[in-house]
C-alpha cells in the first residue's frame, strides 16, 4: 500500500520545490529538471559509507551515515530553509527513495512542512524518461534538414527558431557539433542520461500538431547517442537538403571553428583521430597546413577527402527520403544568407 507521504513522477507539478539529496556527482550525471541539489552526503562520504557497509558491517555504516546526514540536514535548515512558510510543500528524492530522502522528509514533517518522498526515487524518474522516449517521438511530424558538412544546418535551425518555427536542436543539447572535430572547448558533453532528460524536456514543450525541424544526425553525437525511437522517426521523416557551394562551406567552417584556429595544437590532436582512415602521408600534409595556417586549403581537403563522401553514404543509407528531398541552393552562408535560407524553408521556396 502506498504511503501517504510518497508521490509519483506524475505529481511533480504539485510541489513548491523538488529537492535532490544525492551527491553532487549523482546530481551532475542526471537529475529531474528544476530540482535543487542539497546533498546529505558528499561524494567522498558516500564512498566511505559504501565501503564500510561492505567491509565492516551495515550497523557501523548506518551509524556513521546517520551522523553525516544529520549534520547536513541541520545545516540546510539553518542556512537555506528557515524562511520557508508552514504551507511549504517540498518533494524530496534520492537514488531509490530510501534512507537519504527519508531522513530529510521525516525531519521536515516533524517541523510541520508537508514534505513528501518521490516513490522509487531517481530510479523511478529514470524509468519514466525511458518509457516516454519510447513513445513521445512517434507523435511528432519531423522535417529533417540535410546537407553536407559546412552547409550551416545548425545555424539554419537557430534562425528557424528565431522565426517562430518548432526546432529540436540535438547538437545544442549534446554540446557537440556532430563530427570528429565537433568537440566544443570548455563545454563538456552531458551524460547519456542527462542528454535523454534534455531531449524529453524539449519534446514536451513542442506541439505535435506542428512540424518540428531537426538536423540529420548519425546515431552518435560525440559521446552520446540519439535514442533509438527518435532516430528511427527522424530517418523515416521527410527531408529537405541545403546545397551550398564549396566556397561558401569552406568560409562558413573557418568562421564557425575559431577555437581551432586560435589553438592549432588542439586541431592537430583532433585530426590525428583520422589516421586510420587516411594514412600517415595525408595526416602529415594536414598538420603542415595547420602549422602554416593554410586554413582554406585545409578545410577544402577535409571536405573533399573525408566529410563529403562520408556524408553521402550516411544520408543515402539512413534517411529514406533523402534522394527526393527538395533542394535549397546558396552560395552565401553569412548571417544574412542563413536568414534567407531559413525564410525560404519556411515558405517552401526550393529548387525542384
Amino acid at each position: 500500500m502506498k504511503s501517504p507521504i510518497t508521490a509519483n513522477v506524475t505529481q511533480l507539478q504539485e510541489f513548491d520545490e523538488v529537492i535532490d539529496v544525492r551527491t553532487p556527482d549523482e546530481f551532475a550525471d542526471d537529475h529531474i529538471p528544476g530540482a535543487i541539489n542539497f546533498p546529505v552526503l558528499t561524494n567522498e562520504e558516500r564512498i566511505v559509507i559504501g565501503t564500510m557497509y561492505k567491509q565492516v558491517s551495515a550497523f557501523e555504516a548506518k551509524k556513521l551515515g546517520a551522523a553525516y546526514v544529520a549534520k547536513k540536514i541541520a545545516h540546510y535548515i539553518e542556512n537555506n530553509f528557515l524562511d520557508k512558510p508552514k504551507d511549504w510543500k517540498p518533494l524530496i528524492y534520492c537514488w531509490r527513495g530510501g534512507k537519504r530522502s527519508g531522513s530529510m522528509t521525516h525531519i521536515f514533517r516533524q517541523i510541520g512542512w508537508n514534505a513528501h518522498i518521490l516513490d522509487g526515487g531517481y530510479k523511478s524518474y529514470r524509468r519514466d524518461v525511458i518509457d516516454q522516449l519510447d513513445l513521445l517521438p512517434t507523435q511528432f511530424k519531423f522535417q529533417v534538414i540535410t546537407g553536407m558538412t559546412g552547409s550551416g544546418k545548425s545555424k539554419v535551425l537557430e534562425k528557424l527558431l528565431e522565426l517562430g518555427a518548432q526546432v529540436l536542436d540535438l547538437e545544442n543539447l549534446a554540446q557537440h557539433k556532430g563530427s570528429v572535430l565537433g568537440n566544443l572547448p570548455d563545454s563538456p558533453q552531458p551524460s547519456q542520461k542527462m542528454f535523454e532528460t534534455l531531449i524529453l524536456t524539449q519534446l514536451k514543450e513542442l506541439d505535435p500538431e506542428q512540424i518540428v525541424f531537426v538536423e540529420s544526425e548519425s546515431r552518435k553525437i560525440g559521446s552520446v547517442h540519439v535514442p533509438d525511437v527518435l532516430l528511427n522517426c527522424m530517418r523515416g521523416s521527410p527531408c529537405l537538403r541545403i546545397e551550398a557551394s564549396t566556397e561558401a562551406r569552406v568560409s562558413f567552417l573557418i568562421n564557425d571553428y575559431p577555437y581551432f584556429i586560435n589553438q592549432p595544437d588542439n586541431l592537430i590532436r583532433t585530426i590525428d583521430f583520422l589516421k586510420e582512415l587516411h594514412g600517415k602521408e595525408t595526416l602529415e600534409q594536414w598538420r603542415n597546413l595547420i602549422l602554416n595556417q593554410e586554413w582554406t586549403q585545409l578545410v577544402s581537403e577535409l571536405l573533399e577527402k573525408h566529410y563529403d563522401a562520408l556524408y553521402k553514404r550516411s544520408q543515402n543509407s539512413n534517411y529514406i527520403h533523402y534522394e527526393k528531398a527538395p533542394c535549397f541552393t546558396t552560395a552565401d552562408l553569412s548571417a544574412k544568407g542563413i536568414e534567407i535560407l531559413a525564410t525560404q524553408i519556411l515558405a517552401g521556396e526550393h529548387r525542384a
